[in-house]
């Protein structure tokens, strides 16, 4: 476990996952060191645990010898950052720049000496086709974020241990909760529901695995702050439908007759089912 007195580097502290990892690991009493994008600034979460925030222009264009000035005297760096920008992230060519500048980042905490790094990946790494997905279901992307993602992992894990570094790798699952885009899911169907208008829904038969992001910030941080190495999904292990899932939020509105099932058209390519495998405690 790593002492209270470290120091982590902490990417992505503004966006949706990163500022959840943030609240955690204030309320672990860990000192954290920010990197965020430039004009970001005012909405970084206050916290006694901030010990400084880097500012820059663009996270992924800086070189190896700018992350590793910035990763000097730290234990751990946490990345959480990444482009996701809902409709548009799995198919952006920003996967490149994020791949290309996180490879720059593990090099320059190399060369500063980090004990650990932790990354951010995503279920969409593994082949789909098999429904229920552990950390040995092989990987098989189909999109060019998954692909990024993948190919980011497999580069580090490689990279890093050679140099000393522990290396651990969180697969996120289907998130919900604070601060989530109006864009996904769950704000839709809340936003539509209390303005008491309907709510249009593909056949709703796919089968998820959803976490509140809150949660899923514990379980980050819990990982990063134990020994385990290599990757864990970061998921409920729950399977829900995402009918099951749109009924329940209609019921705390009392308004399951505004959820229009079938009024989209299912997406053909959807997988089924994803649904992650917890480790074993």
């Amino acid at each position: 476990m790593a002492a209270a007195a470290s120091l982590i580097l902490l990417t992505g502290a503004t966006g949706f996952v990163g500022r959840q990892v943030l609240r955690e690991l204030a309320e672990r009493n860990c000192k954290v060191r920010l990197v965020v994008r430039d004009g970001s600034q005012s909405r970084i979460a206050r916290s006694n645990a901030i010990e400084s925030v880097i500012a820059t222009p663009d996270l992924w264009s800086q070189d190896a010898a700018w992350w590793t000035d910035a990763c000097r005297g730290l234990d751990m760096v946490i990345h959480v950052a990444w482009y996701a920008e809902p409709g548009h992230y799995l198919q952006s060519p920003k996967n490149l720049e994020c791949q290309a500048g996180t490879l720059r980042l593990a090099q320059g905490a190399s060369q500063a000496k980090v004990r650990r790094f932790v990354g951010i990946g995503t279920c969409f790494e593994y082949d789909l086709s098999a429904g229920y997905l552990s950390v040995t279901t092989p990987l098989r992307p189909s999109t060019p974020y998954a692909a990024a993602k993948a190919a980011t992992f497999m580069a580090l894990s490689q990279y890093l241990p050679q140099q000393g570094i522990e290396f651990a790798w969180c697969r996120l699952f289907y998130l919900h909760g604070e601060g989530e885009d109006a864009r996904r899911l769950v704000p839709y169907l809340r936003a539509k529901l209390g303005a008491g208008e309907p709510a249009d829904l593909s056949g709703g038969s796919q089968i998820r695995d959803y976490l509140d992001v809150r949660e899923a910030g514990r379980m980050i941080v819990q990982h990063a702050l134990g020994t385990g190495q290599g990757p864990v999904n970061i998921c409920s292990g729950s399977p829900v439908t995402i009918r099951e899932l749109a009924e329940r939020i209609a019921d705390e509105f009392g308004r399951r007759d505004l959820l229009r099932f079938g009024a989209r058209p299912d997406n053909l390519v959807d997988p089924p089912c994803v649904v992650g495998v917890r480790a074993a405690n």
